[in-house]
């Protein structure tokens, strides 16, 4: 396929609404102008990445109402469509998906060029700072990953009460949080999320085989 295979249906498209369509003005693939009505610029491309994007943004320099026109189901909107869409909002761009072998109706227009204003979740960011302010130091470097996991505030937590067990043996639950003034213990303990614990009797625990060598992995890192 070509790009100028999607020039005709969306000609078509837009004069339909009344625009006055023509092709390859000063470097811009399409131009769709009616009266009273801002200036539309589309670039029309056979896929989407960051080359193709940096290209529509600076076309915001001549008109605000810039689209990005593509064929109907290229692998990254089939796999990722929602998460584009929102991308091309955010860059206040629009998005137009183009069947060219299909006759009348063939044009979809996935979103309009608008200022985007992300809602946020309170939710989400009072996750954010209460693992930030839980977490002790700085243990993972940023855009690495650890083997076994990343190191969390709960990981650190289940990392002490194991150093406990691992140095008194069977402990109750009781004493354990008392002597490492953590309220969590008890409910990390009975989760026991990632097996390091042994219940033996109520409410005394020990190290299974899987902690004693995970206790010992972990209290070797540097990032603890």
């Amino acid at each position: 396929m070509k790009e100028a295979e999607l020039y005709p249906p969306l000609k078509e498209f837009f004069t339909q609404q009344g625009y006055d369509v023509k092709g390859e003005i000063q470097n811009c693939d399409v131009i769709a102008i009616q009266e009273g009505m801002p200036i539309i610029v589309i670039e029309l491309k056979l896929s989407l990445n960051l080359t193709i994007l940096l290209q529509a943004v600076d076309r915001l320099s001549t008109s605000d109402t810039i689209y990005i026109g593509v064929p109907k189901g290229i692998p990254i909107l089939k796999k990722q469509r929602k998460r584009i869409v929102k991308l091309m909002r955010m860059l206040g761009i629009g998005l137009i998906a183009i069947d060219p072998r299909a006759k009348i109706g063939n044009v979809d227009i996935l979103c309009n060029p608008s200022e985007y204003k992300p809602r946020q979740s309170k939710q989400k960011t009072a996750k954010i700072l209460k693992e930030f302010n839980a977490r002790i130091g700085d243990p993972n470097s940023g855009g690495s990953s650890m083997q076994g996991g990343i190191m969390t505030a709960y990981r650190q937590k289940a990392i002490a009460i194991a150093d406990y067990l691992n140095q008194n043996g069977e402990t109750k639950a009781s004493i354990i949080a008392k002597a490492l003034t953590e309220p969590k213990t008890r409910d990390i303990l009975y989760q026991n999320v990632y097996g390091w614990f042994q219940r033996f009797g109520k409410g005394r625990y020990a190290l299974s085989k899987n902690g004693e060598t995970a206790i010992q992995d972990w209290l070797s890192h540097d990032q603890i």
